[in-house]
């Protein structure tokens, strides 16, 4: 495959550029793909998983936190009480309710 880079323009360059990028990241992310499958099947065969054999947990997945606060004004608007408290939980405060009157 002969390009002849010279008759490319500056915006066709680029691009070309782009989408050889993107080749390469996604030639190297099958091959790895590829790799661990590989080793993953030796494993079995043998009697192991590859987690057990690398000492590496498999990674786990947090489950979305249960709603403990609800919007008095919009019931579905609701918050768990983690991260950064919304406007109206801070607002309700702020006009005297407690956090047990906002609970779930």
């Amino acid at each position: 495959m002969d390009i002849d880079l010279n008759s490319l323009s500056l915006k066709e360059l680029k691009d070309l550029q782009t989408q050889v990028a993107k080749a390469i990241n996604g030639y190297e992310d099958r091959r790895k793909k590829e790799a661990l499958a590989e080793l993953e099947e030796r494993a079995r065969a043998m009697g192991f998983s590859l987690a057990e054999l690398t000492g590496v947990a498999p990674s786990r997945k947090r489950a979305p936190a249960a709603a403990k606060y609800a919007n008095p004004a919009n019931p579905a608007d609701t918050w768990s009480g983690r991260g950064r408290k919304p406007r109206w939980y801070a607002e309700a405060l702020a006009a005297g309710k407690s956090p047990d009157d906002l609970s779930i």
